[in-house]
């Protein structure tokens, strides 16, 4: 049996992708691992059927906008790196308080980072603002029959018009960022395991 360093050495890259999206060694190769089980195929990277697969997005309402989170630029495949990389949103925030150095990015998992990710969940259309089409779309997705159509539109009225403070009818990532100010995303968007 060869030692966990080894095993880390099949990983193209390993290095680079670690230092940037903080995942451990061995986080990195459990979710190598995770990568090829899903790549049934053997072909290199996945497709969008590949992560279909898993479970917690088939269930999630959300599940197609996270997955269309992995293909950012339109491609049909994602390599083990932009798997990673996506993922390490959910990597939990570590609690070493030292200071960042200003010169490195800000690392994928910070709290901008993170609603940066969510917003562009909403954001279909990709002009940088939420319109109050967007939110009905999403929310619709999220609750589902829950509610009325009636109930929805009000939902998204109120949520729109509470974020819009530059009053274009819109919600900018600025204005996201302000109204989830007081939420805990950094524990919302977490996945403990991904530590």
């Amino acid at each position: 049996m060869g030692s966990r360093s080894s095993h880390a050495a099949l990983i193209p890259d390993v290095e680079n992708i670690r230092r940037e999206t903080g995942f451990s060694q061995a986080s990195l190769l459990r979710l190598y691992h995770r990568f090829r089980a899903l790549d049934r195929s053997k072909k290199g990277y996945l497709s969008r059927v590949d992560l279909q697969q898993i479970g917690a997005l088939a269930v999630n309402p959300l599940g197609d906008r996270i997955i269309d989170s992995f293909f950012p630029d339109g491609s049909q495949r994602v390599d083990f790196s932009g798997f990673v990389r996506v993922l390490a949103h959910f990597r939990p925030i570590d609690d070493d308080t030292g200071v960042r150095d200003p010169k490195q990015p800000e690392p994928l998992n910070s709290r901008t980072n993170k609603l940066r990710f969510a917003f562009q969940l909403y954001d279909l259309d990709q002009d940088g603002k939420i319109s109050r089409h967007e939110m009905l779309q999403v929310l619709r997705l999220m609750v589902g029959v829950q509610v009325t159509e009636e109930q929805l539109e009000s939902i998204t009225d109120r949520t729109v018009q509470e974020a819009d403070e530059d009053g274009d009818g819109a919600v900018s990532f600025l204005e996201f960022t302000k109204s989830l100010e007081k939420m805990d995303i950094e524990q919302k968007m977490s996945i403990r395991i991904l530590k």
